[in-house]
């Protein structure tokens, strides 16, 4: 801070002097008296009259000074204020013989002039130099003019993470496949010794929040050998060739300082495919790429180097980044499974107090397809909550409202009674009700009416079946049961209420079915269309030269087969919806009565009334015969 301070003073200083010389070339150098000045047409009354002795016009002050024949020498000269131009005065004093004379500007000096405009040069380059040492001096910043070329990574000698595999779970495939890497760095003679080569590159790849930067923190911390980690955005700048010169930088620091460890997060901001999408690629990331390629496995080694790099998007990278001998191994870091699930919420529960009865495992059997952060969240959610409601240990209220929070949303104040409060009620029990009777569907958790932030009226949530959700594989029975109970709550507002009065609570619902049905015709096979692939599960992204939004890969005949087809099968699931609610009309009433009390009836109680109502839920009910144009439904 002192130091900053003398910089200000010095140029404060230098400045006020600057200023000081500039007002003394614009300010007339003659003595500005206090005394009276003659009028100017007194002064052309003495010139005219022949009064007038001598005079001196100074042109650039605008002043002339003027004694009269009558004043003694020793007597000081009079003064009198010129207008701009004064051409007819010159004549004037010539006609009437007047000794006068023009005196130059003194600071018309040449010398002076040119020592003035040396003084500016050397104060500008002065206060340019300060700017630059103190910017220069900044770690990061956009004024960090003089070290653009600079690595901007973040360079540890030892690790002070202070994370390590213990505090990493639910991946521990990609933990064992990563203790390889962390004796590579240790103990490099074991694998020297039979002939094996240190992996020069390991890439993580998996969805956002599966703990690849946890990972790598992780390695950094079981290692501990130098540590350097930079995001992929910070190698590329506006100015061409800067991105590569931060690359060299980077790799010389990490030569001087082998083993050691690199860390590049989100590569794909400058991995991506070379020479592809509309109008060309960008130059400065393409050379940033191209010297990372050369730096990674090129004419000169980088032994003792490893490079961990992580991205969520593989599918957009260079194949020639991804070839072995730059990257030899690509660790998958997928969602947990329910161990994995399990061992994360252990790991964030360290800290927290948690009431003894709730059961983790509850937690992890509920939350299929969280990722490691989302878990974190959950607790921490629930934590808030506990805080808020001045409690002192988590409870299983808290984890219910955190898992609702972050899946569906804000719990907002109740519906006031009102008709409204009727059509969320009747449309809510018709999801729920659907759910519970068919047979393949999964079991209901809970139908609520407190509505949410982002205009939900109400949800019926069911509990996903985690074999299902983990290895992707849906049957066919299954979509036809969630395209039914999607459409059991405008099947519902439908037979209570009649065609005349239904909402567009239902929109959400619709634009699932229609989804969902065209999957089923289009890239699932699950239609007499036969099991051909008609339309790409993402229709090509621009940016990797593919085509403006989905090309159709089919003819326009097949494109009516095709809307006929998905026509067909929500039709046939939503008069199923509409039959089987029609059947159980005086159970729906019931639930709808114990909902608008209760506002929220978990599934266990809500199945335990459609049991009293003579239903049995663990059997699919009969279901009308398909369409005979729909033979594969039958």
């Amino acid at each position: 801070m002192n130091h900053n301070f003398g910089h200000r003073r010095w140029v404060g200083k230098l400045s006020a002097l600057a200023v000081g010389l500039l007002l003394s070339q614009s300010l007339p150098v003659l003595a500005q008296s206090d005394e009276e000045k003659v009028p100017y047409s007194k002064f052309i009354e003495y010139v005219e009259t022949g009064q007038l002795k001598t005079v001196k016009i100074y042109e650039k002050q605008k002043i002339a000074e003027f004694k009269l024949k009558k004043q003694p020498d020793e007597e000081a000269f009079s003064k009198v204020v010129l207008f701009d131009k004064n051409p007819e005065l010159y004549g004037l004093l010539r006609d009437k013989k007047v000794d006068f004379e023009q005196v130059p500007d003194p600071g018309e000096n040449p010398l002076l002039g040119i020592l003035t405009q040396f003084f500016f040069i050397i104060v500008i380059i002065f206060l340019f130099l300060v700017f630059l040492r103190r910017t220069a001096g900044s770690n990061s910043g956009p004024g960090q003019i003089l070290n653009f070329g600079k690595s901007k990574a973040r360079f540890q000698m030892e690790s002070e993470t202070g994370v390590t595999f213990v505090d990493v779970a639910g991946i521990e495939e990609a933990k064992e496949e990563l203790q390889e890497v962390v004796t590579f760095l240790k103990q490099p003679e074991r694998f020297t010794a039979v002939g094996a080569r240190i992996p020069r590159g390991v890439l993580l790849i998996g969805p956002p929040g599966t703990g690849k930067t946890l990972l790598a923190k992780a390695i950094s911390g079981e290692a501990g050998v130098p540590f350097f980690s930079i995001s992929g955005s910070e190698f590329v700048e506006m100015f061409v060739g800067v991105g590569a010169s931060r690359v060299r930088d980077l790799f010389k620091k990490a030569k001087e300082n082998a083993p050691c460890l690199v860390f590049i997060d989100e590569i794909d901001a400058v991995g991506r495919q070379r020479g592809a999408g509309i109008g060309g690629g960008n130059d400065e990331r393409e050379q940033t790429l191209n010297q990372l390629l050369t730096e990674m496995d090129g004419f000169e080694g980088n032994t003792g180097i490893i490079i961990i790099a992580a991205t969520n998007r593989p599918d957009i990278l260079d194949s020639a980044l991804l070839r072995p001998g730059r990257f030899d191994r690509q660790v998958t870091v997928d969602l947990p499974a329910f161990e994995g699930r399990l061992g994360i919420l252990e790991v964030h529960s360290r800290e927290k107090k948690i009431a003894s009865q709730v059961s983790l495992e509850a937690i992890a059997r509920r939350t299929p397809g969280f990722s490691g952060a989302a878990l974190a969240n959950l607790l921490n959610e629930a934590a808030i909550l506990t805080a808020r409601r001045r409690k002192d240990a988590i409870t299983d209220l808290e984890v219910d409202d955190a898992i609702d929070r972050i899946t569906i949303g804000l719990a907002m104040a109740p519906h006031v009674d009102s008709k409204k409060k009727w059509l969320i009620a009747y449309h809510e029990v018709g999801h729920a009700l659907l759910a519970t009777l068919l047979k393949d569907a999964d079991p209901l958790n809970k139908v609520t009416i407190l509505p949410r932030s982002g205009g939900v009226g109400g949800f019926s949530q069911p509990t996903y079946n985690e074999e299902r959700v983990d290895s992707g594989l849906y049957t066919r029975a299954w979509l036809l049961d969630q395209i039914t109970i999607f459409l059991g709550g405008r099947a519902a507002e439908v037979e209570v209420f009649g065609d005349a009065e239904v909402t567009a609570g239902a929109s959400g619902d619709i634009e699932q079915v229609a989804n969902l049905t065209r999957q089923m015709v289009t890239q699932l096979g699950m239609s007499d269309l036969g099991y051909v692939a008609l339309e790409k599960g993402n229709g090509g992204d621009v940016f990797l030269g593919g085509e403006w939004g989905n090309r159709a890969e089919y003819s326009q005949e097949m494109a009516v087969q095709i809307d006929r087809q998905v026509r067909e099968i929500v039709m046939y699931c939503y008069e199923t919806a509409r039959r089987m609610l029609r059947e159980n009309r005086s159970l729906v009433d019931r639930l709808v009565e114990v909902l608008l009390e209760r506002e929220t009836i978990d599934g266990e109680e809500f199945r335990q009334i459609v049991i009293e109502y003579g239903q049995t839920v663990d059997k699919k009910p009969v279901l009308p015969e398909p369409l005979p144009s729909l033979p594969l439904l039958s």
